[in-house]
């Protein structure tokens, strides 16, 4: 239990080690707007203490953690976007826009940025919710509004529609 599943992917002609991450976790923000990072999470995030990672503004009003690998996949993938045009500049810069690295201090706790925090309206509860590549920093009752909210029922069309073309080799589940 606890253990990491990796894959390796091909792109180019680069081969990348990518570990997908799992769990939902409920922690507290101190008045310092510190956060200990659950040990079943830390288990999974073995180089966080050598690399680091990064946090940005979601899609959402969340937050978003990525491993160093993952962020310098990501902005490598934004740098190969042509500049002279101008949706791409706006995209960039919005995505980027209060990106920060995070470290882990002695206590295993990390410093989520002011500005970010406001964002998001995060404060006291928080829910790290794993999705696949990334964890989602989302305040308690934000989380709970936001996945109880209008999908409901819906959520066999939006698989189907979203993993319905896909092949899974006989791993679908449902």
């Amino acid at each position: 239990m606890g253990e990491s599943v990796y894959f390796y992917i091909e792109f180019e002609t680069n081969v990348y080690k990518m570990s997908f991450l799992i769990g939902e976790y409920e922690c507290k923000l101190d008045t310092k707007g510190r956060m200990v990072l659950p040990a079943a999470l830390k288990r999974q995030l073995p180089d966080v203490e050598r690399e680091g990672l990064v946090i940005n503004r979601g899609f959402e009003k969340h937050l978003v953690i990525y491993t160093r690998e993952e962020w310098n996949a990501i902005t490598a993938r934004l740098a190969q976007l042509n500049q002279y045009v101008e949706k791409n500049r706006m995209f960039i810069r919005n995505f980027t826009r209060g990106a920060t690295e995070l470290s882990l201090d002695a206590a295993g706790r990390v410093l989520l940025p002011k500005g970010l925090l406001d964002y998001s309206g995060i404060t006291g509860e928080v829910v790290l919710a794993c999705q696949v590549n990334k964890i989602e920093v989302w305040s308690k009752d934000g989380y709970e509004e936001f996945m109880n909210g209008d999908l409901g029922e819906d959520f066999s069309a939006l698989a189907e529609q979203v993993m319905g073309g896909f092949d899974l080799g006989g791993l679908a589940n449902g």
